[in-house]
């Protein structure tokens, strides 16, 4: 059995996606969500799906107590991160080397980096003008967005598109693909 962890701090549609997916699945199970603001999204997802919720402050990723609570309590194989908006610190990537992957809402190295997140994203894509965007799933390093690229999900850029208009396509894009990525993560 694959045991994973979704860290985020919005309102955690990925998440849902995930736990519905594999929601009658014996050999993949999402042990819990980690969220660092205690938004209702998380918490009608933790209620809905009965999966634990944790909630963290920035500041206590790094230390020891609460790292090991995450391994005793959860043993994940990989802790993903859906949208989860705070650096990950160089503790929580030794405690789980090669085991941290997240999803960025773009093509790296393209539009990656401190601050590149979210609806700036897609603003930095469209005013670049460039005919393609998609999704990317990497490991995370202790650098924004530099991490190995394990896979990437690719949707054209129309002319005529607005923030909103990518924002929705990318969400999609989400959605379709990330359970089977978490099924090909899961058979390495």
């Amino acid at each position: 059995m694959t045991r994973i962890i979704i860290f985020g701090s919005g309102k955690g549609s990925n998440a849902r996606n995930l736990l519905n997916y594999f929601k009658n699945d014996a050999n993949i199970q999402i042990k819990a969500l980690v969220s660092d603001k205690p938004r209702r999204g998380f918490l009608d997802i933790s209620y809905d799906f009965r999966v634990n919720l944790e909630i963290i402050k920035g500041h206590e990723l790094s230390e020891s107590k609460w790292i090991n609570h995450l391994k005793l309590s959860y043993r994940p194989d990989y802790i993903l991160l859906l949208g989860f908006l705070q650096k990950i610190p160089a503790e929580l990537i030794a405690a789980f080397p090669g085991k941290i992957i997240n999803l960025h809402p773009s093509l790296l190295p393209s539009f990656g980096g401190e601050g590149m997140y979210g609806k700036k994203v897609h603003e930095a894509v469209i005013e670049a003008g460039v005919k393609q965007s998609g999704i990317t799933l990497h490991i995370i390093d202790e650098e924004y967005d530099r991490g190995e690229i394990l896979k990437q999900y690719i949707c054209d850029v129309d002319s005529n598109d607005t923030v909103e208009s990518l924002e929705q396509r990318i969400a999609e894009l989400e959605h379709m693909n990330l359970p089977h990525f978490v099924e090909y993560l899961c058979s390495l």
